[in-house]
């Protein structure tokens, strides 16, 4: 498994304003957005092309398009909603499933309620939709069921990710084919399972406490 996590004054001047508990829920919901955009250019580095002959207004030439079966984005509701028009405004041709996934409070393990995702993923390129890698339980369920499904080729893009988190993919997905992007690595995660310093609840701070 491999961590990536993204240096650019961008990534964190955006990330300070997310963190401070005075952006309101609009201006969080814009930042991520373009927080995830950033995140994304980096995350796409190796998708898939494939070489295709086309005529510009001066001369015949060659370039690349996005090879098939195309990628596929997979946010995990409800947070990872908020993640899902950065990513698709860079990859508009790439298709959307989603994952529910819920974490229990009192052992902090993921569990699925809902999914909209392909059975077979062979060949898929697949970009995982999860602000925060705290614990790591949610993102190890996901990965597990996608690999499941075939895929061979899985980059997690987060906004921010706990030590804590990065350690318990490494010991649970040892040699799968997965990548993480953050835009930062924080120190650590707090008794109930909060990234330090953090940003909060991401669910909330975009949506409100609402259900």
């Amino acid at each position: 498994m491999r961590t990536h996590v993204v240096d650019h004054p961008l990534v964190a001047h955006k990330l300070t304003t997310l963190r401070d508990a005075r952006t309101d829920s609009p201006t969080f919901r814009r930042l991520a957005d373009e927080l995830v955009t950033l995140l994304a250019y980096e995350a796409t580095r190796d998708v898939r092309t494939e070489l295709v002959e086309i005529a510009t207004p001066v001369a015949a030439t060659t370039g690349v398009r996005l090879s098939h079966p195309r990628p596929l984005v997979v946010p995990i509701i409800r947070a990872g909603l908020g993640m899902l028009d950065g990513m698709v405004r860079l990859l508009p041709t790439a298709e959307v499933g989603f994952f529910g996934m819920i974490r229990d409070e009192r052992t902090l393990e993921a569990s699925t309620y809902a999914n909209r995702v392909p059975e077979d993923l062979s060949g898929r390129q697949v970009y995982v939709l999860d602000p925060m890698l705290a614990t790591g339980g949610t993102l190890v369920a996901a990965v597990r069921e996608l690999l499941d499904r075939g895929a061979d080729d899985i980059t997690a893009i987060c906004l921010l990710a706990a030590p804590e988190g990065v350690q318990r993919l490494e010991r649970d997905l040892a040699g799968a084919p997965v990548t993480v992007v953050t835009g930062a690595l924080d120190e650590r995660l707090d008794d109930k399972g909060f990234i330090v310093p953090g940003l909060g609840d991401a669910g909330d701070r975009m949506y409100g406490t609402a259900g």
